[in-house]
């Protein structure tokens, strides 16, 4: 017997009947031969870390633009944290961790450079819209490796779903949307505090009373509740008193935080940057790697695709005059 065999008759043991298992998968676009030894998800989980738009997440704004500090978050270090909040959640429910953990490391891969101020720039210019979940879609479906990863239907579902808007199909994709908002309301505090931005002391007292006066806190609380709120059944959910306490949280993000601090006076130069960048490119198409036959689908995939340092490297080629010449 396979070990991936015996591996997925142990899924059907342990796991709960609300699970997705490994066995039953949907299947994949171009059908592939299985692997002897990995399941599926694990397959999909392993070919996202394995991208180059996965590397790329290193360089790429969370919330706060060129940050001075070593310890500020990132998109990759946001990805990992969701990963580790969603694995918990999934495992403790005895739902499939593999498929939780692949949805959780791409559901991001799509993000512009500059946060969700490079996206809004791309949705108002491109006349198709921007929106980093169907990029992220886009990105394992076509643009790695020349052809997509040919990933799991159940993994592109929960990717393209992961937004607060959306409707996983699996209960694991339903996970990463609580993920997703648990660890960037608690990083984001926790960055905004090391940056001067606010103190612990500025946070809504009955947030805290609810969740926690520490991000470790809050997290292991705001975990434990949905855990507790989603044994056994087929949904996963907060109690009425943690999901009221976690939107007023991210209501004072946004009032203090997201628009207009301090920290944030740095996106307009990049919403600039980014939009200048669009249109100088859309007059020169030859500049624009081919992705498509869309000329401005090829724009939206060149620009997403961007770390922050490379638009600016891009930027300045074309608008900074560089040296010339030479001492003799």
């Amino acid at each position: 017997m396979y070990i991936r065999e015996a591996l997925e008759k142990s899924e059907e043991r342990m796991l709960s009947p609300y699970a997705c298992f490994s066995g039953r998968t949907s299947g994949r676009n171009r059908p592939e031969e299985k692997c002897p030894v990995r399941m599926e998800f694990q397959r999909d989980r392993d070919r996202i870390v394995y991208s180059k738009a996965f590397r790329r997440l290193k360089h790429k704004t969370q919330v706060f633009i060129s940050p001075e500090g070593d310890h500020y978050r990132t998109r990759l270090t946001h990805t990992l944290e969701v990963s580790q909040i969603a694995r918990t959640i999934a495992r403790s429910l005895r739902l499939n961790e593999d498929l939780t953990e692949a949805i959780a490391l791409g559901h991001d891969l799509g993000h512009t450079p500059f946060g969700h101020a490079g996206e809004n720039v791309l949705n108002s210019l491109s006349p198709h819209g921007f929106r980093h979940n169907e990029q992220s879609l886009r990105i394992v479906d076509c643009l790695e490796k020349e052809g997509g990863l040919n990933l799991t239907s159940e993994v592109r579902d929960g990717i393209l779903n992961h937004t607060e808007t959306g409707n996983p199909s699996t209960l694991e994709g339903v996970i990463i949307q609580h993920a997703d908002k648990i660890a960037y309301i608690n990083h984001d505090i926790e960055d905004a505090i090391r940056g001067g931005i606010i103190t612990g002391e500025d946070l809504p007292e009955e947030c805290v009373a609810v969740l926690g006066n520490t991000s470790g806190n809050r997290i292991n609380n705001m975990v434990c509740d949905i855990i507790k709120n989603s044994m056994n059944c087929n949904k996963i959910t907060m109690s009425d008193g943690f999901r009221r306490a976690t939107e007023s949280m991210r209501e004072f993000l946004f009032k203090k935080v997201y628009v207009g601090s301090v920290a944030k006076i740095e996106e307009i130069k990049a919403k600039i940057m980014l939009e200048r960048l669009y249109l100088f490119l859309r007059e020169n198409p030859a500049r624009i790697p081919a992705s498509s036959e869309d000329t401005d689908r090829n724009l939206c995939d060149y620009i997403a695709g961007m770390t922050d340092r490379y638009a600016v490297k891009v930027f300045s080629s074309i608008y900074i005059p560089s040296a010339w010449g030479a001492e003799h």
